[in-house]
């Protein structure tokens, strides 16, 4: 394994965290707006339909990847301009 992807590995965790409360938030915000309600329905919540709990997840996962993916890119750059290597 390369000395620069060990290196990177703790600033790689501490961003897969804060990304994680970040897309929290950004997907509590998005399902206010979109389901008008302020809690997402759960795939067990017998009094919400297929269409709404089905929706909340795939906005959920497009939310909690897209920030993942913007994290993990922000930082691999960072990292690439603070020591002259990509991490990966």
């Amino acid at each position: 394994m390369k000395a620069s992807k060990i290196a990177y590995r703790p600033v790689g965790l501490v961003l897969g965290a804060v990304s994680g409360m970040l897309a929290g938030a950004l997907f509590k915000q998005a399902w206010k707006m979109v389901g008008h309600d302020d809690d997402a329905p759960d795939a067990t919540d017998e009094e919400r339909g297929w269409g709404e709990v089905v929706t909340a997840a795939v906005l959920q996962g497009a939310i909690f990847a897209g920030t993942k993916a913007v994290m993990d890119r922000a930082g691999a750059a960072a990292s690439r301009r603070l020591t002259g290597t990509w991490p990966g």
